[in-house]
């Protein structure tokens, strides 16, 4: 059950966050900063590649690696192929995984190692596979980590991932609002040099403001009427959210924010993209996950009875192209079956903004759902 009124005490949120969930997403702003002059401190500005890549591999643990691949596909587009590397093993913890290069794989293919930890030995025994194989190798990771001397020893190129002081010495939480950007934006420096994506310095700078303004609209001070990441953790608390996406951005955001919900508060989540969302998940909607599904509701003893779940609908979507959009058809589709809708859309802006917008908000979004019901 969801606490309401935690949402609008600081200072119980304060106390509540013993991971430094709000802060890390208050500073996703600084980070991007931090992590861009760690990129130019190690040389990224510096590279003269000979054209693009062939094919971007990425490898890393947990959703935060899986998100890194998702935005990097996305806007990389058609340019270049970007495929993440899965892990195999007999359990998930960092030791038990393994990385393979594909068979394919050569002199003419990019190999980026992402990792929170940097203590997994899979990851070093790949990046010495990838420099037999000549592919060329960058990993962003914790400075001092195991995976440091291991890219170094190959050859390849390494950055620091930047952290905060106030941080836990234990693993990361992959999921954690801090932990994305820092390991995203060195990357982005990356493949703005290749030329597969447009990521100048100026252009993460803007990425910096824009999450620096969501910073000071979703903050823990800002009460919940007010506050779009607050309402939408409210909207949610005892829902199964069906997150719909439109647009290019849109996509990898909701799927960001359905593994943020599912790590950082254990609340599932199913996503889709429009207008295929509107038959794929109809029949979740005139199920008994409709709001129509329980005509007794009403009547039911709330004391005694646990609420029945109900789905709700959010709508994500960055400003389609041409004017063409599946909004309308989603929101009569919705209210058709009585369920209710949430909808968020970017301010104006470059791609890159408007998909940091949609993370932020989201992100804030899953930290105070998690606070909130205690997880």
């Amino acid at each position: 059950m969801l606490d309401e009124s935690l949402l609008d005490t600081p200072e119980a949120l304060a106390e509540a966050d013993r991971r430094a969930l709000l802060r890390g997403a208050a500073e996703a702003g600084a980070r991007v900063r931090t992590a861009a002059r760690h990129a130019a401190e190690a040389g990224v500005h510096d590279l003269k590649p000979d054209g693009r890549p062939r094919a971007i591999l990425i490898a890393g643990p947990g959703a935060a690696a899986i998100c890194v691949a998702d935005l990097l596909g996305t806007l990389a587009g058609v340019t270049s192929p970007v495929t993440r590397l899965a892990p195999a093993g007999v359990a998930p913890a960092a030791g038990a995984l393994r990385w393979e290069l594909p068979g394919w794989a050569g002199s003419v293919d990019l190999l980026l190692i992402t990792t929170p930890d940097g203590s997994e030995p899979g990851l070093s025994l790949l990046a010495e596979q990838a420099y037999r194989r000549g592919c060329t190798v960058v990993a962003v990771a914790p400075a001092g980590s195991p995976l440091t001397e291991a890219v170094h020893n190959n050859h390849g190129l390494f950055v620091p991932m930047a952290t905060a002081p106030y941080e836990p010495v234990e693993p990361f939480a992959a999921s954690a609002p801090g932990v994305l950007w820092a390991l995203l934006t060195p990357l982005l420096a990356l493949l703005d040099r290749t030329g597969m994506i447009t990521a100048p310095p100026e252009a993460l700078e803007k990425v910096a403001d824009r999450l620096d303004h969501i910073a000071e609209r979703c903050g823990p001070a800002i009460a919940t009427y007010s506050n779009p990441a607050k309402t939408l953790a409210a909207e949610l608390a005892d829902t199964l959210p069906l997150i719909w996406t439109e647009g290019v951005s849109a996509g990898p955001a909701g799927r960001r924010f359905a593994a943020a919900l599912a790590e950082l508060s254990g609340h599932p989540a199913l996503v889709a993209e429009l207008p295929e969302a509107l038959a794929s998940h109809n029949a979740l909607l005139a199920g008994t996950l409709a709001g129509s599904a329980d005509p007794d509701d009403f009547f039911r003893d709330r004391v005694e009875e646990a609420p029945a779940l109900h789905a709700r609908v959010v709508l994500l979507r960055d400003r389609p192209l041409g004017g063409l959009t599946a909004a309308p058809a989603a929101r009569d589709l919705a209210l058709s079956h009585d369920t209710p809708i949430s909808e968020l859309e970017p301010e104006p802006g470059g791609e890159l903004e408007t998909l940091a917008e949609l993370i932020a908000i989201t992100d804030f979004a899953a930290v105070y759902l998690a606070l909130a019901s205690g997880a």
